[in-house]
């Protein structure tokens, strides 16, 4: 019984949604362990190659986790990161590479995109219209099986084992991600907050996702021209 309980709970506190997300944001006001949002998206397989790009606000100066890809085989196979104020921590396959000295704000808006290749490894972090240099991530990896996408968390293992002192608090907008690298003036535009051309895996503007939790869908105050 009380597992039926359980499984009944799950349920009702998970919202499943198909929807236009264009002025609206994920919203995570508390430290916790049990509230994410989970996308979906289908990749062909293998995945060789991948661009995300989103937009966070965030006053937390402690480690949070920005964006996190899991397959069976590997729970940190795509996985953006913050261990603190101005650090940016990437893992692909299991491997990780830390990037500093681009923007982090903790009292604005940040953009980001990160794009990976596997057949160089070359991987590059965009924030706030500044990139790092390239680097070598993971070269020649592959991303194999049902991909789980989670927001607000950071996944220990395949779809879970999340930890309350690694999930995000503040506010995201804006997920795109793509089984392509894109181009850089694709990123600038993203940046700017112009136009683009969606994700071909997520699509802020056509997103399929659910929500457990205390996340709630609020308005955007990103782009200032919708309060007029």
């Amino acid at each position: 019984m009380k597992q039926l309980l359980f499984l009944l709970a799950l349920v009702c506190t998970s919202r499943a949604a198909h929807q236009d997300l264009s002025e609206k944001v994920f919203t995570f006001p508390l430290d916790s362990a049990t509230s994410f949002v989970k996308l979906n998206a289908s990749a062909q397989q293998p995945i060789t190659a991948l661009t995300v790009c989103a937009r966070f606000h965030s006053t937390k100066t402690r480690s949070q986790t920005l964006f996190s890809l899991a397959v069976p085989s590997q729970s940190n196979a795509f996985l953006l990161y913050k261990p603190s104020v101005g650090v940016y921590r990437l893992h692909v396959h299991g491997v990780a590479l830390d990037i500093n000295g681009l923007p982090d704000d903790t009292d604005e808006w940040n953009s980001v995109c990160w794009t990976w290749d596997s057949t160089h490894g070359l991987t590059t972090l965009w924030v706030n219209g500044k990139r790092s240099a390239r680097s070598i991530l993971a070269q020649g990896a592959t991303l194999t099986g049902a991909p789980i996408i989670v927001l607000g968390q950071d996944q220990d293992s395949y779809g879970g084992a999340f930890d309350r002192t690694q999930s995000f608090v503040g506010d995201i907008t804006d997920v795109h991600l793509w089984d392509s690298v894109i181009s850089p003036c694709e990123i600038r535009f993203f940046m700017e907050g112009n136009a683009i051309t969606p994700g071909n895996l997520l699509n802020w503007k056509n997103l399929r996702f659910s929500t457990t939790g205390s996340v709630y869908v609020e308005k955007s105050d990103f782009d200032k021209l919708s309060c007029y």
